[in-house]
């Protein structure tokens, strides 16, 4: 089995809500499985205005807390390059230890498939970012019940396209978009059930959850990363999807190192191991800080 054989799946939605219900107390409740979390209200809400968190709806953190941090639940943050398996080890790790799930990547190309869809410039930052006063968000943090939605409408297969793909890069050079994008990520983690949640993506050991109990670089050699992209994305002819990886990692480069383990971060190198063995190795970093 490969590390991208975990494939992102729709499934049902039953419960979904459109938005938060209600102030963000930043306290979940430990114990229940990991369920969806709606955007329906957070589409203007991230200007960082008003008594809340900048990237809040409603929704401060609780008065005494630093920046970033979450409470009453395990964070595990997982960094790494295209096609590492950063997605497929964690929402398969998750399962595994009963946590939730968030695939942060899943924002940057909903965002990008919400833009094209305007028909919004992606070369204009003003365009990109005025998309963002109607980008209506929600994603399933329940690993088995992973789905994206932007309003109505499921994209969870949708933002795998190629055009997305090469769209997302334009999004995510924005400083703005980031920003508010981190906080999206950050209430996410605070609204999710469950005692603990595995968040994935880029500059997530650094940025968005830099005080999580477990951080760890996920990442292999460039060549074997490539072949797992090639074997993921049967559109494209292998040529391409490399090309393709490349230059997401060379654009990414100049945003965020993602590619060199921080202080305190656990740098994890798949190259040499298959897909079961890459996911024992996050539970047993998540099990050792938790026990």
């Amino acid at each position: 089995m490969g590390l991208n054989d975990d494939t992102h799946t729709a499934l049902d939605q039953s419960g979904v809500t459109g938005g938060p219900d209600g102030p963000d107390s930043g306290l979940p409740t430990p114990g229940g499985q990991p369920g969806p979390i709606g955007g329906g209200d957070i589409a203007g809400g991230l200007d960082g205005q008003g008594g809340g968190e900048p990237g809040s709806t409603s929704a401060p953190v609780p008065s005494g807390l630093p920046q970033g941090a979450f409470v009453a639940k395990t964070v595990i943050a997982v960094d790494g390059p295209a096609g590492s398996g950063k997605s497929s080890v964690s929402r398969a790790a998750a399962r595994a230890l009963g946590f939730g799930y968030q695939d942060t990547g899943a924002a940057y190309r909903a965002l990008a498939w919400h833009a094209l869809q305007q028909g919004v410039d992606l070369d204009d930052p003003s365009a990109v970012l005025a998309s963002w006063d109607t980008f209506d968000y929600a994603i399933g943090t329940d690993p088995d019940e992973y789905f994206v939605r932007v309003g109505d409408t499921d994209v969870t297969e949708a933002i795998r396209t190629p055009d997305v793909t090469a769209a997302v890069a334009h999004i995510a050079k924005l400083p703005e978009v980031r920003e508010r994008l981190v906080q999206l990520f950050r209430q996410v983690m605070r609204k999710a059930d469950g005692q603990g949640i595995i968040t994935e993506g880029r500059d997530i050991t650094t940025v968005v959850a830099p005080d999580a109990e477990v951080r760890i670089l996920l990442t292999a050699d460039e060549s074997v990363r490539m072949a797992r992209r090639s074997a993921e994305v049967t559109t494209q002819s292998a040529a391409e999807t490399s090309a393709a990886l490349a230059r997401r990692d060379a654009a990414d480069a100049k945003v965020v190192d993602f590619m060199n383990a921080a202080d305190g971060v656990t740098t994890l190198d798949s190259t040499d191991l298959d897909f079961d063995q890459t996911v024992q190795a996050v539970v047993d970093l998540a099990r050792a800080a938790t026990h």
